[in-house]
């Protein structure tokens, strides 16, 4: 099966409030999580920065680091924004999970590297996202669930 992907850009347009939580939540913190899957198909979590310039949300790793050589092989990944520390989580908890494609041309690379100044050489990946999900807590009483997938509107559930 298929899944229907989506830039950041598209995210932003359909979903901006959520989009809004979800990007201060990413930048509320420097580093974060990725899983992506080994070869054997198990998970393999790794620490790493985004970045969300130009309409994309940009993963950018050190060169043939385990966690750029596992999106080559398979694109798919799942992304957690940094919980921080202690038990609050202000601003909720923050997924986003998609495909991950290697950007080589140089113009936008380019464009990254003004922005970001990374070291070189790096492997940049831009993000194609299949689902984007925000979990909190409402008055004490309630945890909320926002889900949101491409072509269809965001999906709540509140959980007493």
């Amino acid at each position: 099966m298929t899944r229907t992907t989506s830039n950041w850009a598209a995210f932003v347009a359909a979903e901006p409030e959520l989009a809004k939580a979800v990007e201060e939540r990413f930048a509320a913190f420097t580093h974060h999580v990725v899983a992506t899957l080994r070869k054997d198909g198990s998970p393999r979590t790794s620490g790493l920065e985004v970045r969300f310039l130009g309409g994309e949300v940009w993963l950018g790793m050190m060169p043939d680091s385990v966690k750029a050589l596992d999106l080559r092989r398979d694109a798919r990944f799942a992304l957690q924004a940094n919980p921080g520390p202690g038990t609050g989580m202000g601003g909720g908890d923050v997924r986003i999970a998609g495909r991950a494609v290697e950007v080589h041309d140089p113009a936008l690379r380019a464009g990254y590297t003004e922005e970001v100044e990374p070291p070189e050489p790096f492997h940049l990946f831009r993000t194609e996202l299949t689902e984007v999900v925000r979990t909190y807590a409402e008055d004490d009483t309630y945890l909320v669930v926002e889900i949101w997938r491409p072509g269809v509107p965001v999906r709540t559930v509140r959980r007493t």
